[in-house]
C-alpha cells in the first residue's frame, strides 16, 4: 500500500499534500482515494490550502482546546494534540477519475499537525 511521509516544523500546523497525493495515483486508478494517518496526533481533512486558512486552522484548535490541564498529561504531555487530532478526524477521502483527484476549485488534502515537529507516515489506500 503507497504512503507518503510529512516532516512538520511546529506544534500545530497544516500542510497542503495533495500534490504529493496525486502523484501516487496510477494512471487508471478510478474509485476514491482515502488518505489515513497512522498517528494519534495528526489529522487529515479536505479544505482551501490558502496560508492565512492554514494559519487560522492551527490556530483555532490552538485556542478550542486548552495545553494543561488534562489527564493524560501525566504519561506523555501531549493530551492536548490528541484531543485536536479527535477534532479534526484521521482520514480524508476523495474521488478519483481516470488517475485524478476529484477536488473541487478551492480543495486541497491538509495534513494537520498538531504534536509536532515530527516525521509523519500518511497511508493511501485507492479502491
Amino acid at each position: 500500500m503507497p504512503s507518503i511521509t510529512v516532516e512538520t516544523e511546529d506544534r500545530t500546523e497544516c500542510i497542503d499534500i495533495t500534490d504529493r497525493v496525486a502523484a501516487t495515483l496510477p494512471d487508471d486508478a478510478d474509485g476514491v482515494c482515502t488518505v489515513f494517518s497512522q498517528h494519534t496526533t495528526m489529522g487529515v481533512v479536505v479544505n482551501e490550502a490558502e496560508s492565512g486558512l492554514l494559519d487560522d486552522l492551527a490556530a483555532a484548535l490552538d485556542d478550542l482546546v486548552a495545553d494543561d490541564g488534562w489527564q493524560h498529561d501525566e504519561i506523555d504531555d501531549n493530551a492536548d494534540s490528541h484531543v485536536r487530532a479527535m477534532l479534526v478526524g484521521e482520514s480524508a477521502t476523495v474521488p478519483v477519475v481516470d488517475g485524478d483527484l476529484q477536488l473541487g476549485r478551492w480543495q486541497s488534502i491538509l495534513a494537520v499537525e498538531c504534536d509536532g515537529p515530527r516525521s509523519r507516515t500518511l497511508t493511501l489506500c485507492v479502491h
